[in-house]
């Protein structure tokens, strides 16, 4: 059963372990938030990066392969969460490099210019700059940030 609901009427919550997938992680995000994607990093995400895809994990690697601080736990989110406390909370608690993505009709577009934003209302204007593509519409990413 697919979720098209844009509103997150309950708090979400993300199980991080070293035995589960990027993969994983993404897809239990993307169940909650259709238009957003988290990307996870080799390295934390440098102002005026020039290539983001060779920082990209793959979701087949498993979490504890792709960091260094091994803490399992739960991360809870809401609507109310910023992108930017999502990826700090990302960064400090598990040691994982994170980027929110949102849709933009075929495109992802990277969100560092809105991290001041919530998951909500980035994924409810993913939603309305992408009517007529859906969510499951999959271009390749654009891993350059918008303007």
């Amino acid at each position: 059963m697919e979720n098209n609901s844009t509103t997150l009427e309950r708090n979400m919550e993300l199980i991080i372990d070293d035995k589960r997938t990027i993969g994983d992680l993404q897809k239990d995000f993307s169940y909650e938030f259709p238009y957003l994607r988290l990307e996870f990093l080799s390295h934390p995400f440098p102002e005026g990066i020039k290539n983001i895809k060779k920082e990209l994990h793959k979701g087949g690697e498993k979490i504890g392969d792709c960091r260094k601080v091994h803490k399992s736990g739960t991360v809870v989110l809401s609507n109310d969460m910023t992108v930017a406390q999502l990826e700090q909370l990302f960064e400090n608690e598990y040691g994982l490099h994170l980027q929110v993505f949102r849709k933009s009709g075929k495109l992802w577009l990277i969100t560092t210019a809105t991290d001041s934003w919530t998951l909500g209302v980035q994924n409810e204007q993913g939603r309305e700059l992408s009517e007529g593509y859906g969510p499951e519409a999959d271009e390749p990413a654009d891993y350059h940030e918008q303007e």
